[in-house]
């Protein structure tokens, strides 16, 4: 952090001197060691002063952080990301809706569980009008959520009624993933899943390859923690309560980028 050393030389000499800012710069630049010498004669003046310095400069550092997010998250509802929805996507919701929401997780994560909460009541709250995608992004240090995210995925190829279940149960039974294949097998069966066909599924290219993707796509986004989510293209970076969402929604609606 740069701060400026005129500035907390002034506020410890214009209390005593009567110098104006001028003459001070002329003064330190034929004798820097004023600065020194004024510092050991008055510590704690200087002192209080390099607080008042560094709260007010960190002050500013927040206010154009906070202006530049500002601008950049208000740039995405002219030009909103655009995830892939490929053929074949399990969609929940109503299929071609109005609102898409587009979530990038991991089966560990105990954020993801909270976001899970938070989507299901957006499905709720806009029954009829929203499309929901569940995408990978299992992180590295959670060692159940690749292989969660893999038998997701070859339950999905099986019935994508199951798939839900086995998303829902996961996550509603956060505690019992960090026994991994073990119970996401009892899981399975439970649901009546074909597990010869699973066994095979779970190992296979296909599915390595579909997380794969996700995880790029994600990555394409900036999202590198869990949950990340895309509201029509808007990004969403955590767990934030459903109000956040639908304040978006409610943005997207006052712009004219949505009709609902």
């Amino acid at each position: 952090m740069k701060l400026s050393l005129l500035g907390i030389a002034a506020a410890l000499f214009f209390s005593s001197c009567t110098m104006n800012e001028d003459q001070l710069k002329e003064a330190l630049k034929k004798d820097p060691s004023i600065l020194t010498e004024a510092i050991k004669a008055n510590p704690s003046e200087f002192i209080e002063a390099l607080n008042e310095a560094v709260q007010v400069a960190r002050a500013d550092m927040q206010k154009k952080k906070e202006a530049e997010e500002k601008k950049k998250f208000e740039a995405y509802f002219d030009e909103p990301l655009k995830p892939e929805i490929r053929d074949e996507e399990l969609i929940r919701g109503t299929k071609g809706a109005p609102i898409t929401l587009v979530e990038y997780s991991d089966f560990e994560c105990p954020y993801c569980s909270k976001g899970y909460e938070t989507v299901l009541e957006l499905l709720e709250k806009y029954e009829g009008k929203i499309q929901f995608v569940y995408k990978h992004l299992p992180l590295s240090f959670h060692p159940n959520a690749l292989p969660a995210a893999k038998y997701y995925e070859a339950i999905r190829m099986q019935s994508e009624d199951k798939a839900i279940k086995f998303h829902d149960n996961l996550f509603e039974n956060l505690a019992k993933v960090k026994k991994g294949e073990k119970y996401f097998k009892s899981v399975a069966k439970e649901l009546g899943v074909d597990m010869k066909k699973l066994a095979k599924d779970v190992k296979s290219e296909e599915v390595a390859k579909r997380i794969e993707q996700d995880q790029k796509e994600a990555a394409k986004f900036g999202f590198q923690g869990t949950p990340g989510f895309l509201l029509n293209g808007i990004p969403v970076k955590g767990a934030y309560p459903t109000d956040h969402f639908v304040g978006i929604i409610d943005q997207l609606k006052e712009k004219g980028k949505l009709d609902i």
